[in-house]
């Protein structure tokens, strides 16, 4: 599938990596709420290798926001031990960053993470049908943005992570 190798040019989407950014950020200029986010190529999971696909499904969704937790964690653990205002500054957008990832792609839409979680709790046909969403997800997620996706859902319990975890904004 070529895309194990360091070289961010085969993981560059043309409308994820490219595109996207910069309507957002030109959006952006003219007032708009959306952050200007990118995005890769996802990475390609062949769930018929796994013993157990279900479960498996499962667990390939949460690796993601789990890393993200992890890393926010440990930002936090780091935090409590900087002296540095500087460094300060750096963890906190550090855990800020994670935190966004983490529960953003734990919104159940295809193609996120989230998504994973749900169809590995489906029964399978219902899984299947509702994996057919994956094409038209990114358009499911912009059209969700401005009804208060990020700001309903995903900032409160970024928000309420950073409290449990000691980090004051």
């Amino acid at each position: 599938m070529g895309r194990l190798t360091l070289n961010p040019i085969r993981h560059v989407d043309l409308f994820g990596t490219v595109l996207l950014p910069v309507l957002l950020i030109g959006l952006r200029l003219l007032g708009s709420p959306f952050p200007p986010i990118a995005l890769a190529k996802p990475v390609p999971v062949n769930f018929a290798r796994l013993r157990n696909p279900k479960r498996g499904i499962i667990y390939v969704g949460m690796a993601g926001p789990a890393v993200n937790v992890v890393v926010a964690l440990v930002a936090s653990l780091l935090l409590q031990l900087s002296p540095h205002p500087y460094v300060e500054t750096v963890l906190f957008i550090v855990i800020y960053i994670n935190l966004v990832l983490a529960f953003f792609n734990m919104v159940p839409i295809p193609p996120l993470d989230g998504s994973r979680l749900v169809m590995g709790l489906l029964p399978n046909r219902q899984a299947r049908a509702y994996s057919r969403l994956e094409p038209y997800g990114v358009f499911i997620v912009f059209a969700l943005l401005p009804l208060g996706l990020f700001q309903r859902i995903v900032l409160p319990a970024v928000e309420a992570t950073m409290t449990v975890l000691g980090v004051h904004v």
